[in-house]
């Protein structure tokens, strides 16, 4: 089987954790090569995970033995070296969100558009199986026709020295976890949505957003979303339609052994639907690889980075400031 030659842009958490396993593991893809500004860091990831320790993110884009490069590093940093490694010509899967303005996101998506490359946006859920078996009960009425959709992800309170109080790094609750109820806003209620209002509530500290919420709409839908990073821990959505409503938790960082729970309601009573545990990880992991080996199917990818990138940019710029405690 061919494999896709990766080399890891950046040592961050969410690639010790979850990526650098799966890219391991997948046998579509070999990690030949994992950077940091650190060479220390960098031979810490090496050895334990059996590849190549490389001191500087333009030596491992230099690299004739990388064809594409997984990409964890801060929000704010993200898009220059996206544009770095696709002017060297590899393929980029990056963390979400894949740059913090609309403008930056339409300038690595043409880039990779005419190199020929494909740029996918880190979105693991989206690949969880327990999503598509939503969309098919759906599809098969047991809801009847949809009206609303509702989502929460908000988590308990982070150290003060975590990059998502960082400005300057793209940090802040709109980006860091309002963007999974935005994405999965698109996937149940169309890539059409009208933003009607939001709210964000400032740290005034570290000017960063802690936490906030959104309305969205589209034609016979509305779409109802919270996040926050100084909360009790909430991850979840709901679908309600005409007949029924389908209910999902831990619906977007679900661990591989989790087996999710999906509940539905309808008048006469409620059922709930064990799921098949499922690993998002090695599924994004796995179509991406494939994507890139095929050479083909690039541009639905940029098409939804450009249509996330939009419509977090319209929740921003509709956001009423909350007033500050005391």
């Amino acid at each position: 089987m061919e494999r896709l030659r990766v080399g890891v842009l950046g040592c961050a958490s969410i690639a010790r954790r979850k990526m650098l396993p799966a890219l391991t593991a997948c046998p579509r893809t070999r990690v030949t090569a994992v950077a940091s500004r650190s060479g220390e860091r960098a031979k810490e990831f090496a050895a334990e995970f059996g590849t190549v320790p490389v001191a500087g993110y333009q030596e491992l884009l230099d690299r004739p033995d990388v064809d594409a490069v997984y990409l964890p590093l801060p929000a704010g940093l993200r898009a220059e070296w996206i544009l770095r490694a696709l002017e060297a010509g590899k393929h980029v899967l990056a963390e979400k969100p894949l740059t913090t303005r609309p403008a930056l996101a339409r300038e690595a998506v043409e880039l990779s558009r005419r190199r020929g490359l494909l740029l996918m946006e880190n979105f693991m859920f989206l690949h969880h199986s327990a999503h598509r078996r939503v969309r098919e009960l759906v599809g098969a009425g047991r809801i009847g026709e949809p009206r609303s959709f509702s989502a929460e992800f908000t988590i308990p309170a982070l150290p003060a020295d975590d990059i998502r109080h960082r400005p300057e790094l793209g940090g802040g609750a709109l980006l860091d976890l309002g963007a999974y109820p935005v994405r999965a806003a698109q996937l149940f209620c169309g890539p059409d949505l009208a933003v009607a209002g939001a709210v964000l509530h400032h740290d005034p500290g570290t000017g960063v957003d802690v936490a906030g919420a959104a309305l969205l709409a589209s034609a016979g839908m509305t779409a109802t979303l919270s996040f926050g990073m100084a909360h009790h821990y909430r991850c979840r959505y709901a679908l309600t339609g005409s007949e029924g409503t389908l209910t999902l938790d831990r619906a977007f960082t679900p661990p591989p052994d989790h087996r999710p729970l999906l509940r539905l309601e309808r008048p006469e009573g409620t059922e709930e639907l064990p799921l098949r545990a499922d690993d998002q990880f090695a599924n994004v992991v796995d179509v991406f690889a494939r994507t890139a080996l095929a050479g083909r199917g690039f541009d639905g990818p940029g098409d939804r980075i450009l249509r996330q990138a939009d419509l977090l940019e319209r929740v921003r710029l509709a956001a009423t400031p909350a007033p500050t405690a005391g």
